[in-house]
């Protein structure tokens, strides 16, 4: 019987897309591979939107030497958008039939290519035309999942134009989920950007060869369920894996040194941060830092107020005003650089996490046990935090809305950081969850299991 090392190694190669949201994952999943002996090329689309990857990037490859990585040469929009993220998701979209040669030229010929979720629609057909199987890495929640599969069909149906009397989203009379959670330009009539990428993209991903998803089993039982015993009543369906939470890497250590934290108590430290694509009103960032104030609380806070790090030049002072961050030394550390929340949500003083609810910190603090309060910004965030809250890993306060939709004051700010940091079965319940998180990726874990069996499938390819 021929030894593991005898076997045939799976190649794979790694397609992100723009943001550290997208990006995050496909490192994670980069890494884990390499550690289960696939040989992993890694696309890189040059040039990145932000030094946050550029750097992540760095890391990875300084790691894992042994990971390849391929350059993707961008060519230029002839009408650049004001969202730098969503123009670079185009960029990858208009290039993508240069894709071909590069990894027809690779050597040893690729067994799979894993793409993100949001290039499908001009990917797939790249890689279907010179015979490679596609796998999807959906970078959201298998709940997100559900809709984005089914979304084109809501979309051509008469449903859109009854949604001004539905509170829910229904198909085919399966209920999704309540209206207020989508997007708004994915309920409007007619077409716009997003509403024509979601169709495309979910088309393709269903005729994907499957779909990893960053989730696990018993965190999104239901949804699992749904997706894969046939409920959604789609006419194809791939499988779809949940391989997550995938484990943060060694190699992923800010710059910034929070020994801060050190000498602070266990648990009583809140961790407030909203994302690499968030950022917050000016109005809103003061009104923060004064509730943050109010709450008594200990905490570390990222100000973001730039969608991209790189125009993050003011300092400090000019964004909160002197005299706000004067007060808040007395118990805050306050930060405006890239902060890894490994660092941060792994340190035993963190009891907390005041988030937007992106995909990768929902799986983040399920993976340290960190409860959250949750204040959804844009995109998926609603419905992720619906999922933290019906787990039991947080709350979420639904009438703040969405991020733009209202500046929320002082007060209410300063109660529910109160609320959240007070909720011993909230803390209990979040280190529960941290337990089964660990579980899953473990030696016999169902997330480990299905990540294993398509490594297995991978090599006969």
């Amino acid at each position: 019987m021929p030894s593991s090392s005898d076997r045939k190694l799976a190649h794979v190669a790694l397609l992100p897309s723009a943001g550290m949201g997208h990006l995050t994952p496909f490192l994670r999943l980069a890494a884990s591979l390499t550690l289960q002996n696939v040989q992993v090329t890694f696309i890189i689309p040059h040039p990145t939107v932000s030094l946050s990857e550029s750097q992540a990037l760095s890391q990875l490859f300084a790691s894992f030497p042994q990971i390849k990585h391929q350059q993707f040469h961008l060519l230029p929009l002839d009408n650049p958008s004001d969202d730098p993220f969503f123009e670079h998701f185009q960029l990858i979209k208009n290039s993508s039939h240069l894709l071909s040669p590069l990894l027809s030229a690779l050597n040893p010929p690729l067994s799979v290519f894993i793409t993100d979720m949001s290039l499908a629609s001009t990917v797939i057909p790249i890689t279907e035309a010179i015979s490679l199987p596609n796998y999807v890495l959906f970078t959201s929640s298998a709940k997100m999942l559900t809709f984005f599969l089914c979304y084109p069909t809501l979309a051509d149906s008469k449903a859109m134009d009854q949604l001004d009397e539905m509170d829910v989203i229904k198909i085919r009379g399966l209920e999704l989920m309540p209206k207020s959670w989508i997007p708004p330009p994915l309920l409007k009539k007619g077409n716009n950007i997003l509403k024509t990428s979601f169709i495309e993209d979910s088309r393709k991903v269903a005729e994907s060869s499957g779909i990893l998803v960053n989730t696990f089993e018993s965190f999104e039982q239901e949804s699992l369920r749904k997706l894969n015993d046939c409920q959604l009543l789609l006419e194809r369906l791939p499988s779809v894996v949940a391989i997550g939470p995938l484990p943060p890497c060694d190699f992923e250590k800010s710059q910034l040194q929070l020994t801060w934290l050190d000498d602070q108590p266990a648990g009583s430290v809140v961790y407030v941060s909203f994302g690499s694509r968030t950022a917050l009103s000016r109005e809103q960032v003061r009104e923060l830092g004064e509730g943050l104030v109010r709450s008594g609380s200990r905490f570390v806070w990222v100000v973001k107020d730039k969608k991209v790090d790189r125009e993050d030049n003011e300092g400090l002072e000019g964004v909160i005003g002197d005299e706000l961050m004067e007060r808040m030394k007395e118990k805050g550390l306050v930060v405006r650089n890239w902060v890894n929340q490994e660092d941060v949500l792994s340190h035993p003083a963190v009891g907390g996490f005041f988030s937007h609810c992106g995909w990768n910190s929902v799986m983040e603090a399920a993976w340290h046990g960190v409860k959250i309060l949750a204040w959804p910004q844009h995109g998926d965030q609603k419905v992720n935090a619906d999922i933290v809250e019906r787990i039991g890993l947080g709350t979420w306060v639904k009438s703040w809305g969405w991020g733009e939709e209202m500046t929320v004051n002082r007060a209410e700010i300063a109660e529910k950081i109160g609320e959240i940091m007070g909720n011993e079965s909230l803390r209990i319940q979040a280190l529960g969850i941290k337990e089964e998180a660990r579980k899953t990726v473990g030696v016999g874990g169902c997330s480990n299991k299905g990540l294993s069996a398509l490594i297995n499938m991978w090599r006969k390819f």
